[in-house]
């Protein structure tokens, strides 16, 4: 791979922040809907009942109130995540390009965390990874290794999304944007500091992404390319996207890139490792389902 060679494609900016930007609030859901929303994400109840036709923009909006809800109860922001970062998961939604996410402080859980099965509506757990914003300049990298020269480190990451929407309602690209992208909790596990060369990249795309339960069990493999062709990928579409929302990163701040494998449901009494083979030391991160 060339990772001196600018990135087409994946990272174009989307028509969906275009429109966003271009003062898409008059499509807002009201805020009866939103309110609804909130409360169905603090019970952990199923959503019903939201349009299937749902624009982008509508969804985009949506979010943004939505956000201010979680915002009363979870915390400070401290990062952003990234969805349908698949191909075929993008195919299965009829959504071209990822949609983003907001992370709160009271989501994210130690390495070896145990939480409810049933921490959701519709909990899963998805193998993922964060990277940690070394500084701004982010927002102007454009390859691979101008990403990594802007970020810190890279830390193993068990994303615990809730789907929310009730079993058998339509979904689409808008409604995910809608939910925030399913963020709900998240265990981190210890950080491995980045250097910005070819070969830590290589590494990344490379990298096999392992699930295993307690017994040992593999549970799903992903390879690090699974996520937009490189994971890195995903790093530079978010910061481009919260760009166009005047967003700015700053150092600290975290980046969900997305699952390498596909959403597993939970099983009470199991305890969860994902191993990212090929990245230094092999990291590993866990959670218990209690």
């Amino acid at each position: 791979m060339k990772y001196g060679h600018r990135i087409a494609g994946v990272l174009v900016l989307t028509l969906a922040g275009v429109l966003w930007c271009a003062g898409a609030r008059a499509a807002c859901p009201d805020a009866a809907r939103i309110a609804a929303l909130a409360r169905a994400w603090e019970q952990k109840a199923p959503v019903r009942g939201w349009p299937a036709e749902m624009a982008i923009e509508d969804g985009l909006c949506a979010r943004e109130l939505f956000v201010r809800e979680l915002a009363r109860t979870q915390g400070r922001i401290v990062g952003y995540k990234a969805g349908l970062t698949n191909r075929a998961v993008q195919q299965r939604f009829g959504h071209a390009s990822p949609v983003r996410g907001v992370l709160f402080e009271k989501m994210l859980l130690p390495d070896g965390a145990e939480v409810p099965a049933r921490f959701g509506a519709r909990p899963v757990f998805e193998a993922d990874l964060l990277v940690e914003v070394k500084d701004g300049a982010i927002h102007n990298a454009r390859t691979h290794l101008e990403a990594l020269a802007s970020i810190a480190r890279v830390i193993p990451f068990i994303e615990l999304p809730d789907l929310m929407i009730a079993e058998g309602e339509p979904v689409n690209g808008a409604l995910i944007a809608a939910i925030n992208v399913g963020a709900r909790l998240g265990v981190v596990g210890r950080g491995i500091d980045v250097a910005p060369t070819a070969e830590f990249a290589d590494a990344l795309a490379r990298m096999r992404v392992v699930v295993a339960d307690h017994s040992g069990k593999d549970l799903a493999r992903g390879e690090g390319a699974a996520i937009l062709g490189h994971p890195l990928n995903a790093a530079i579409w978010l910061a481009q996207d919260l760009a166009l929302a005047d967003v700015r990163l700053k150092a600290g701040d975290l980046l969900s890139l997305g699952a390498f494998t596909p959403p597993l449901p939970p099983t009470p009494g199991t305890t969860i490792t994902v191993r990212y083979e090929g990245l230094p030391g092999d990291p590993v991160v866990s959670v218990r389902f209690r």
